[in-house]
């Protein structure tokens, strides 16, 4: 089987770090997200139907040696 290469021809998507960063630089004002409330955190009580085996909750309960 002979293997046929094709010659690399200098392409668009081939660009310089320095151009990515200017085209990123000139794009950023346009991907501007609008802040979004911080959901409520969900109260113990209402979690309901979590099952987890008894090693890892053991190992969660330990984590608490590393905090704080």
């Amino acid at each position: 089987m002979t293997k046929h290469i094709a010659p690399r021809e200098q392409r668009e998507s081939e660009i310089s770090l320095a151009q990515l960063r200017g085209d990123c630089a000139r794009m950023a004002p346009h991907w501007v997200v609008p802040a979004t409330a911080v959901p409520a955190p969900v109260p113990p009580s209402r979690i309901h139907g979590v099952v987890v085996t008894a090693a890892s909750a053991r190992l969660i309960d330990a984590m608490s040696e590393y905090g704080d």
